[in-house]
C-alpha cells in the first residue's frame, strides 16, 4: 500500500511539474543549451529577425519583452535624452519622464575609490529598473542595462570623460567589476538586471569617432584597453557589451573578428550589440561595404546579435541573396537568449526568480526611500576631492563664520547630462549651504559679476565660495555642440583645458582672500593660477540630486573628504600627445607621462593627516602561482577622524621589455579614527605582475626585481620594498 501511494505521488508530481510549462524551453530542469535550442526550433524566421533588435520578446510563445536601459549613474527614464519615451498629448508627441535616483556622474563615482560603495549604487539602480519593469502602473521594459562604461579615459580632452571611471586599467577594472555585481546581484542562477558594458573597444575620441581607427598593438589591447572589459566578464560576471563606433587597427569594431576570440578566451556567452546607428555608419562613414545589406550580413556573422538602428529590410534581403543563413542568425541569437535565461524571461512562472517581487508586492517607490536619498548624499560627499587647503581654510566652522558669498554659474543649478534620468528632486550648492548654516549665517548669492555684483558680495562676506565648471549641455538641441572650447560631451571633444571662469575666481579672490573654488566638472582643467593663488579648491562632478547637501557636508566638516583623482591633471594641453595617438607609451597617463602634472593620479587631500610605517611582505621571493601578502600600518596623526585611500604600486627595474614607470595594483579606502593605527593587507599574485608576450601569445611572469610601493597617490609614495620574482 505504501509503495502504491508513493508511486501515485511521484506520478502526480511529474504531471504537476509538466503542467507548469507549455514548452520545453520553459522547463528549468533542462540545461541552458537545451532550453535555447528548443526555443529557436519553435521561432519563425520573422520572430528571429525581430529578435536581432533590443527586443527579446516572443509574444506568441509567452516571452515578454525586455529592452535596454541607460544607467551610468542611475537608471535613466527621462532626462535630456528622453529615455522615458514619448506619448501623445494634446495631439502632439511629448517626452515622458519617470523619477529615478540620480548619483554623481561616473567620473565622480570613480573618484570615491570605493568598490563597496559603487556596488551599492548599482544595486539601487537595478532595484529601480526591476520596479519600473514589473510594476503594472509602468511596465517599462528594460532589464538589460547599458552600464558600466569600461572605456579608459586616456586623454582629458575626450568628450565622454564624464562617463568613465578614469585612466587606469586596474582602478577602472575594479570599479567595473563592482558595478556589474551590483547590477546583476548575487543569486547563482538569476540576475537582477543584465550588465551590458560600453564601448568595446578603445573609444576615447569623439571627433570623427564614426570613421576613425584607434591604432595600437596587441600588447596594449591585453594590458590596457581590453583589461577592464575582461575583468568585468571574468570576475564581475557581465556577459554583454556594446561594440564601439571606431575601428581598431583599420577594422570597424562592429564587425571585428576579435569578438570570436574573446568569446572563447573569456567564456563570453551573451549579447554583443551595435552602438546607435552603427550599421548605417559602417556603410556611410567607414565605407566598409558598398551596401547596407552586405553590412548587415557581416555584422551578424561577426557575432553581433542586436542592432540599434534600422536593419530588418537588409537582413531579409541578405537572406534572400544568400549572404546570410538562418543558421548564422541562430548562432548569434543563442547569445541573446542566454541573457534572457538569466533574467528569468524564459521561465514558465516567476516563482523562482528572487527579484520578481520588486514592484509587484514590494510597491514602495525606491526613489522616495529616505535611506536611498541619504546614501546618495553620502556618495556625493565621498566623491569630492580636496585639491588644495592652505591655512586650513576648510572645513568652515559655521559657528564662527558670519557671512558667506556663494558666487558663480554652477552655484544654483544641478545639471543633467545626456545619460541622466530625471531625479525626484535636486539640491543645488547654494541650497545645500543654506541648509547647513540655517539662519545663523548670512548667505549672499551672485551667479555672475554683472555690474560688479560678485565682487561686492565677496567684499561683504567672511568667506567667498566660487562655483565654476563645465556645462554638460545635455539639454542643448544641437548634438555636436559645445560653445566653449574647454567643454565637451558625447560627439564633441574638448579643444582646450583652460577654464574661462577662472577669471571670475581672480576677481573674487582680489576682493576676498578667503576664497574657496568649487570646481563642478566632468573632467580635469588646467587651473594653474587657482592652484598657485587660491587658498582652497574642491572638485566634484555634475549631476547628483544631492549635490548641494553632499558638498556642504564636506565644506562644513560633517564628512572628511577622501576623493582621489582618477586621471592625471596636466598643467597644459601641450603636455599631451596628439589626440589620435592611442599608444599610451608615448607619454600618456601617469604610467608614461613625461611632464610634471598639476595634480597626479590618485591625488586628494584630507582634513587630517596619516603616517605610513612597517611595510612588510610575507616573502621576499615570489614564485609563479604564488600570492604575496603586503602589509602596512596607517596611523591617523591629525585631529579629526578621516578616511585614507591607500594605494599600492609596482615597478620593474630589471625588466627586459618596456614596462610602465609605475603601475597601480591595489587600493583600499579605509576609515581611521584620530590617533588610531590600522594595519592593511594587500594580496598580490605573481600573475598580477605579468606582461603580454606576443610571441608566446600569453601573459608571462618575468623573473627579476619588483619594487612594491605604497602611498597616498602615484606621486606620494610613503614606503617601498623590493621582492624577487622567480
Amino acid at each position: 500500500m505504501k509503495r502504491f501511494v508513493f508511486t501515485v505521488v511521484c506520478i502526480l508530481s511529474v504531471h504537476l511539474l509538466q503542467a507548469q510549462y507549455t514548452y520545453p524551453f520553459q522547463n528549468t530542469a533542462l540545461s541552458d543549451a537545451e532550453r535555447v535550442e528548443n526555443l529557436l526550433s519553435l521561432m519563425t524566421i520573422d520572430e528571429k529577425v525581430n529578435a536581432l533588435s533590443t527586443d527579446l520578446g516572443v509574444p506568441r510563445l509567452g516571452i515578454r519583452n525586455t529592452g535596454h536601459s541607460e544607467g551610468l549613474h542611475g537608471l535613466a527614464l527621462g532626462g535630456p535624452g528622453n529615455w522615458g519615451g514619448m506619448q501623445m498629448r494634446n495631439y502632439r508627441m511629448v517626452p515622458v519622464t519617470y523619477p529615478t535616483t540620480t548619483f554623481p556622474q561616473a567620473y565622480g563615482l570613480g573618484a570615491t575609490w570605493d568598490t563597496e560603495l559603487i556596488q551599492k549604487v548599482a544595486d539601487i539602480e537595478s532595484t529601480e529598473t526591476r520596479y519600473y519593469a514589473q510594476n503594472d502602473r509602468y511596465q517599462k521594459r528594460g532589464l538589460v542595462m547599458r552600464a558600466p562604461n569600461a572605456d579608459l579615459a586616456r586623454d582629458p580632452r575626450w568628450g565622454r570623460t564624464e562617463e568613465s571611471f578614469g585612466e587606469d586599467p586596474f582602478l577602472t577594472g575594479e570599479m567595473t567589476v563592482a558595478f556589474v555585481k551590483g547590477l546583476q546581484g548575487d543569486h547563482p542562477r538569476y540576475w537582477k538586471t543584465a550588465s551590458l558594458m560600453k564601448h568595446f573597444l578603445a573609444n576615447s575620441n569623439e571627433d570623427g569617432r564614426d570613421s576613425t581607427s584607434s591604432n595600437f598593438d596587441n600588447r596594449l589591447f591585453q594590458e590596457y584597453y581590453a583589461y577592464p572589459f575582461r575583468k568585468g566578464i571574468v570576475e564581475g560576471g557581465s556577459q554583454a557589451f556594446m561594440a564601439a563606433y571606431n575601428s581598431w587597427n583599420g577594422t570597424p569594431m562592429t564587425i571585428h573578428p576579435v569578438f570570436e576570440k574573446i568569446r572563447k578566451e573569456w567564456n563570453m556567452k551573451g549579447i554583443i550589440c551595435t552602438d546607435g546607428g552603427a550599421l548605417n555608419l559602417l556603410i556611410t562613414a567607414h565605407k566598409a561595404f558598398p551596401t547596407h545589406t552586405e553590412g548587415a550580413a557581416a555584422v551578424v556573422k561577426a557575432g553581433v546579435g542586436q542592432f540599434l538602428d534600422t536593419y530588418k529590410p537588409y537582413i531579409y534581403e541578405a537572406l534572400s541573396q544568400g549572404l546570410l543563413t538562418e543558421e548564422e542568425i541562430d548562432k548569434t541569437l543563442r547569445s541573446n537568449y542566454f541573457i534572457a535565461l538569466r533574467l528569468g524571461l524564459l521561465d514558465a512562472t516567476q516563482e523562482n526568480v528572487p527579484y520578481a517581487h520588486i514592484g509587484v508586492t514590494d510597491t514602495v517607490a525606491p526613489w522616495n526611500n529616505k535611506e536611498v536619498q541619504e546614501f546618495v548624499r553620502l556618495v556625493t560627499a565621498k566623491s569630492a576631492i580636496l585639491l588644495k587647503n592652505e591655512r586650513n581654510l576648510l572645513p568652515l566652522d559655521k559657528n564662527k563664520v558670519k557671512s558667506i558669498a556663494v558666487i558663480g554659474p554652477r552655484a544654483n543649478e544641478v545639471l543633467e547630462d545626456w545619460y541622466s534620468g530625471t531625479p525626484p528632486y535636486v539640491v543645488t550648492i547654494l541650497q545645500g549651504i543654506k541648509n547647513a548654516v540655517g539662519d545663523q549665517v548670512q548667505v549672499y548669492y551672485e551667479p555672475t559679476d554683472e555690474m560688479g555684483q560678485a565682487v561686492i558680495a565677496a567684499q561683504k562676506a567672511d568667506v567667498a565660495i566660487v562655483c565654476v565648471g563645465n556645462h554638460v549641455y545635455g539639454t542643448d538641441p544641437k548634438w555636436k555642440y559645445s560653445p566653449v572650447p574647454s567643454d565637451g560631451r558625447e560627439a564633441v571633444d574638448r579643444k582646450a583645458l583652460s577654464l574661462e571662469q577662472e577669471d571670475l575666481a581672480r576677481l573674487v579672490y582680489k576682493a576676498n582672500p578667503n576664497t574657496i573654488m568649487v570646481l563642478v566638472s566632468s573632467f580635469p582643467f588646467a587651473i594653474n593660477w587657482s592652484q598657485e593663488n587660491l587658498p582652497a579648491i574642491l572638485q566634484i562632478t555634475n549631476n547628483s540630486q544631492e549635490l548641494g547637501n553632499g558638498l556642504a557636508d564636506v565644506i562644513f566638516g560633517q564628512v572628511n573628504p577622501a576623493g582621489r583623482t582618477t586621471q592625471t591633471w596636466v598643467k597644459s594641453i601641450a603636455d599631451l600627445p596628439p589626440m589620435m595617438d592611442y599608444d599610451i607609451r608615448n607619454g600618456r597617463t601617469y604610467m608614461y607621462a613625461k611632464e610634471k602634472p598639476l595634480y597626479p593620479f590618485g591625488y586628494g587631500l584630507s582634513y587630517t593627516t596619516f603616517s605610513y610605517s612597517n611595510l612588510t611582505a610575507s616573502t621576499r621571493t615570489l614564485q609563479k602561482g604564488e600570492t604575496l601578502n603586503v602589509s602596512v600600518n596607517i596611523k591617523n596623526t591629525g585631529a579629526r577622524d578621516g578616511e585614507e585611500v591607500v594605494q599600492l604600486y609596482v615597478s620593474y627595474p630589471d625588466s627586459k621589455v618596456s614596462r610602465p614607470v609605475k603601475q597601480l595594483k591595489g587600493f583600499q579606502r579605509t576609515r581611521i579614527a584620530k590617533g588610531e593605527n590600522r594595519s592593511l593587507t594587500f594580496e598580490l599574485k605573481a600573475e598580477d605582475l605579468a606582461y603580454w608576450d606576443d610571441a608566446a601569445n600569453t601573459f608571462v611572469v618575468e623573473p627579476g626585481k619588483v619594487n612594491i610601493m605604497v602611498g597616498a597617490s602615484s606621486a606620494d609614495i610613503r614606503s617601498a620594498i623590493t621582492v624577487q620574482v622567480k
